[in-house]
């Protein structure tokens, strides 16, 4: 349980998830926070009448306890912490899409400022691996960058983590491990040992236990915002989340269970933690987006038992009162069906009532494109006598708009079976949860059947080939020390196939992209998987590895059409950075030029020449008008490389996918190094054979 102990009201916007608390002067806590207009403010109330505006700070005229950091850039990240092992206190770090900025803000000085071509989406401060100081580690588009106290680049590594929505954990640059999320995780904090939450953007929350799920809960609200804090006191920190709809909550690390609520008028911008009050006890702390900052501490022993706030109690009978309603709904329900039971034994119609052998039965099939449908796996639910279906209600994660999707027949078209298409956007297992209303053909009354089917990972692919169907020419091959049997099993567990199959040798449509899908078996244990889908033949090595518990692979693989347009991409790459510099130096160039011009046009003005000075302005117009347009360009340049550099660490990352364990890291830091120094022979044949030296 939670006490509110302070609420302030800053005249100042805050930007969602760009919040944190630093000590700048090694002593007084101070709540930062990015607002509008490309500024940072301190807010610091222990200090009163001793600050000065200097450099880039400047004092708030609403607020005298409140500094602003002009950073002239929109910011799109910020942290404080220790960072150097000489200064007095914490380091602000404030990254945009372009730089990242470390300030004393105690000595009001940069420390350092660095381009980060990147960009710099997110940024934590801390120790890694052997590295024996702290380091910022930098997330942006493409890579990781780990800057030391004097802004060195010491750590990088290719990271590709948004587009494919996993969780990937590393040991340095090495990646150990990865689960895969339905969604881009927008938050990740850690809670004790092992243990950490995450958050998706679709509304999604939860808390893993190194690759183990515990638990997760899904909002139609956004989290912007979640943080570990041990709210009853217990040495167990709970999971504090900050909603988009100005919700916060509090929930068992354990079972997901909510012990905690309170409410802002506006979204929750972050929540942190800090002594605020000076007081010798660490405080939550929550803000909103309009500057409304609230601070809580755990209840003490004696006051949890008549501390709970009102609206936690009112809540708790509003529930309790709709279970209470939905209690005495069912019990009348279930006296209509006693009577209607009765009428039945006397000649009545039976409203309601259904044979004692209803049960509900669900079947899947894939079924190919037509004129008139898209390609899709067929859900029947069906009932075995003459009771009819009104409505069925399917929850599905990742495959429906809201992850839910519910088909109510017309009453003309009542019967006993109900067919739901359903495609897969992507190649995972899905549980569906399927609720169905059965009755008779003149209930009012139904009674829910409730069933879960899985839908296998690789669902949409299918059997039947089109004889003229061009052969894919991408491959990959390897090794495996097991029986076929154990592949026939896996075929079996992953695919929805009619009847089950007695040999690995298999040759798949694929319905959602076209192309086909060849799986073959020597009776060496070589395994070849044909397909012009890189991103397909990663996901069967990873899926069929998993199922034959291979800890290490080796593969040797082609994707020729892939690599030429990967090879193109490398070329694109080499003329964006060529043109990023002339244009870098042509801005240069102009910039010198526009300073001298101004300094003539000062001088025409002293020397009272109105007609040297009026033309030095008209040509300084033209240059700014000119380096205006070429940032412009620069820009476009910029975007267009970044999407390349992303296309190319994605190639490196399904090249990685292909392999398992040791091998994959093993490529993917060759790959990596052949990057670094520009050799591009090198990447292929790494990418291919698994080692640049074959």
């Amino acid at each position: 349980m939670l006490v509110p102990i302070f609420t302030l009201k800053l005249n100042h916007k805050i930007n969602p998830r760009m919040v944190t608390m630093g000590k700048f002067d090694g002593i007084h806590p101070c709540l930062t926070a990015a607002t509008q207009a490309g500024k940072v403010f301190i807010h610091n109330p222990h200090t009163r009448g001793q600050r000065q505006a200097a450099h880039r700070l400047s004092q708030s005229a609403q607020d005298s306890d409140i500094s602003l950091l002009n950073i002239n850039q929109a910011v799109s990240c910020l942290t404080a912490g220790s960072l150097g092992p000489n200064t007095t206190g914490h380091t602000l770090l404030v990254g945009s899409q372009t730089n990242l900025l470390a300030y004393d803000v105690h000595d009001n000085a940069d420390i350092f400022y660095r381009e980060v071509t990147d960009g710099a989406n997110a940024i934590v401060l801390g120790n890694l691996g052997d590295i024996s100081y702290p380091l910022a580690i930098i997330g942006g588009n493409c890579a990781l960058q780990g800057f030391d106290y004097e802004g060195n680049d010491q750590f990088w590594t290719l990271v590709v983590g948004s587009e494919d929505f996993d969780i990937r954990v590393f040991k340095e640059d090495e990646l150990v491990s990865e689960m895969a999320e339905n969604e881009t995780v927008t938050s990740l904090c850690h809670m004790h040992g092992s243990r950490f939450g995450y958050a998706l953007a679709n509304g999604t929350v939860g808390v893993y236990d190194r690759t183990a799920r515990y638990w997760r809960i899904k909002s139609k609200n956004h989290a912007m915002s979640i943080h570990a804090f041990d709210l009853n006191a217990d040495g167990v920190v709970e999971l504090i989340t900050g909603w988009s709809n100005g919700k916060i909550d509090a929930r068992s690390d354990r079972t997901g269970e909510v012990i905690f609520k309170d409410n802002f008028s506006s979204s929750v911008a972050g929540v942190v933690e800090g002594d605020y009050r000076m007081d010798g006890q660490i405080q939550l702390i929550c803000t909103s987006v309009e500057g409304e900052v609230r601070g809580y501490l755990p209840a003490s022993k004696e006051m949890k038992g008549n501390l709970m706030d009102s609206s936690v109690e009112q809540e708790l009978i509003r529930e309790l009162s709709q279970r209470k309603q939905n209690l005495l709904l069912e019990l009348r329900n279930y006296e209509e069906n006693a009577k209607a039971t009765t009428g039945a034994s006397e000649g009545d119609s039976g409203m309601g009532v259904i044979p004692a052998n209803t049960q509900l039965q669900t079947a899947l099939a894939v079924r190919a494109a037509t004129e008139s449908q898209r390609a899709h796996i067929e859900l029947s639910i069906s009932t075995p006598n003459e009771t009819i279906i009104r409505a069925v209600l399917i929850f599905a994660e990742g495959i429906f708009e809201g992850e839910s999707h519910v088909v109510h027949p017309s009453a003309q078209n009542l019967s006993g079976c109900v067919r739901v298409p359903i495609i897969p956007p992507k190649d995972i297992p899905v549980d569906l949860h399927v609720k169905a209303f059965v009755g008779g053909k003149n209930s009012t009354q139904f009674h829910v059947f409730e069933i879960t089917r899985q839908l296998p990972r690789f669902s949409m692919y299918d059997l039947s080939v089109e004889p003229d169907a061009p052969q894919p020419t991408g491959r990959v091959a390897f090794t495996v020390n097991d029986r076929p049997q154990r592949v026939v099993m896996w075929l079996n567990q992953n695919f929805l196939l009619p009847e089950g199959i007695e040999s690995p040798d298999v040759t798949f449509t694929c319905l959602r992209g076209g192309g086909l899908l060849t799986i073959s078996m020597q009776s060496s244990g070589e395994i070849t998987l044909n397909t012009d889908d890189i991103d397909l033949a990663g996901d069967l090595v990873q899926s069929l590895t998993s199922f034959l518990a291979i800890e290490d692979l080796q593969a040797e693989a082609d994707f020729p059409s892939y690599f030429q347009e990967l090879r193109t991409t490398l070329t694109e790459v080499d003329e964006f950075h060529s043109v990023h510099q002339k244009l870098t130096a042509a801005m240069a160039d102009h910039s010198n030029h526009i300073r001298n011009m101004l300094v003539q046009a000062e001088d025409a003005r002293l020397m009272g020449d109105m007609r040297t000075m009026k033309k030095r302005y008209i040509e300084l117009y033209d240059l700014n008008r000119d380096l205006v347009n070429e940032y412009k360009i620069r820009s476009n340049n910029h975007n267009a490389l970044l999407a390349c550099l992303k296309s190319v660490n994605q190639a490196i990352q399904r090249a990685g996918r292909l392999r398992v364990g040791k091998p994959k890291n093993q490529v993917i830091s060759a790959c990596r190094d052949a990057i670094k120094n520009n050799n591009v022979n090198a990447l292929f044949k790494i990418m291919k054979a698994g080692t640049a030296s074959s």
